[in-house]
């Protein structure tokens, strides 16, 4: 048996973990089998529990980029464990990266630090409601923004309406205040704004989505929601926790050119590391606890380890020679490989790829929103998954997440990954 020892692990990992994990992705419920249980990981490769290795294009769900156990990245954190692990007080190294990513990222003034995705995306809107002294928020079908109640809402019978919970625990009063809009249509948010004047305090979206699958804006897109935003008074947070400092070093905002009123990173920001951060003008920022009324707070905020993993990870590659450059033609090539093996088996499917993020669709269609990802046929994706798995390549295993590609993946792991797409029969 291929996966012996992770089929036990994830056995035992059942009976204290609920469903075995303890992120839902994990448990290959969109896939099918047993989770693989990983050991360690260097560079382009993570090694699992019986002894394979794979060439991985998760990475951490993006934070790798680099590569995995850099030595740079590493040597730091040993460093800094010796040095203790937390304090729960200021220190120098949250200045540090705190001056980094505002010289780095347009049109943001201060920082503030917090411990995940979700974290800085749910505390962003707070501020963003402090800020306008509105209740209301839009967000699109298909984006991710983490878990908080406001997120976990699924679109109504139309886009003009109020979302519906997706999930219980998820309040009714909650939901009213999230209004659903479609992801690359523009038209879909101006209905919103013309039916709720005044009452709307923020547009959060992500502005590459990736929990669609990789779905670029197209067009003038973001430059249009900007303006909408301004033009009623409400607050635009882009939601960078994927695409900072992956796409560019000043992120998707640089990338596309579109400026954020607030801006919200995690992953590549912490080095591996557990963070996020959320950001913005001094004005807004201001409007935080301790100096204004918005509050927000957290233990392990700044932690001295993710700071020190995230500052290392941001000036090594600052020091590289255009590394976006590198990662933009390894998936470049990647995607357009991929494309042209499957179109030679006359294997329908389209592609999404801009930078290091990439997804196969196996659809007719362009895939452009929620509604185009969906007519995606996962069967085929299931199948291409397990195959690939077992010949030493690690995809997302679902359909609806995007790859993420680190500096470390070069021609041979190239190679490794087109010879699998190659005996693959659909």
């Amino acid at each position: 048996m291929r996966y012996q020892r992770s089929s036990a692990l994830f056995k035992a990992a059942q009976k204290v973990l609920p469903g075995g994990v303890n992120s839902p992705v994990r448990a290959f419920k969109s896939v099918g089998g047993t989770p693989i249980f990983i050991e360690k990981a260097k560079g382009a490769y993570i090694y699992d529990a019986d002894g394979h290795d794979y060439v991985d294009y998760i990475n951490s769900w993006g934070p790798m980029i680099l590569g995995h156990a850099h030595d740079a990245v590493t040597d730091a954190l040993l460093a800094q464990v010796k040095k203790g692990t937390s304090y729960g007080t200021p220190t120098e190294l949250e200045t540090q990266i705190a001056e980094f990513v505002v010289n780095a990222v347009p049109n943001i003034d201060m920082v503030r630090f917090v411990n995940s995705g979700t974290e800085a995306c749910m505390s962003a809107v707070r501020l963003a409601r402090g800020y306008t002294g509105r209740e209301k928020i839009i967000k699109f079908a298909g984006c991710y923004h983490g878990h908080s109640d406001s997120f976990l809402i699924q679109a109504g019978s139309g886009a003009a309406t109020f979302g519906e919970p997706n999930s219980p625990g998820v309040t009714q009063g909650t939901a009213k205040d999230t209004l659903m809009a479609t992801y690359n249509d523009i038209e879909s948010v101006k209905t919103l704004f013309e039916n709720n004047p005044d009452e709307i305090a923020t547009v959060i979206l992500e502005p590459v989505a990736g929990n669609m699958g990789c779905i670029p804006p197209k067009g003038d897109f973001l430059q249009q929601l900007k303006t909408l935003c301004e033009e009623n008074g409400a607050l635009l947070i882009i939601d960078e926790v994927m695409t900072g400092f992956r796409l560019a070093m000043g992120g998707a905002q640089e990338l596309l050119n579109v400026k954020a009123d607030i801006v919200t990173f995690g992953k590549v920001i912490g080095g591996g590391l557990p963070v996020g951060a959320f950001a913005g003008r001094k004005e807004i920022m201001e409007y935080l606890a301790p100096n204004g009324p918005v509050y927000q707070a957290g233990t392990l905020s700044g932690n001295p380890l993710a700071m020190r993993a995230g500052i290392t990870t941001l000036e090594t590659l600052a020091s590289l020679d255009n590394p976006f450059a590198q990662l933009e033609k390894t998936t470049k090539k990647l995607a357009e490989d991929i494309h042209s093996i499957l179109n030679e088996k006359g294997i329908t499917h389209t592609y999404n790829q801009i930078g290091s993020m990439y997804s196969v669709f196996f659809t007719d269609k362009e895939v452009v929103d929620f509604e185009t990802a969906k007519t995606a046929h996962n069967e085929t994706f299931n199948k291409f998954y397990h195959h690939l798995l077992d010949k030493g390549v690690y995809l997302p295993p679902s359909s609806f997440e995007t790859w993420f590609i680190s500096l470390a993946i070069g021609d041979s792991e190239l190679d490794r990954t087109l010879s699998a797409v190659r005996s693959f029969e659909g």
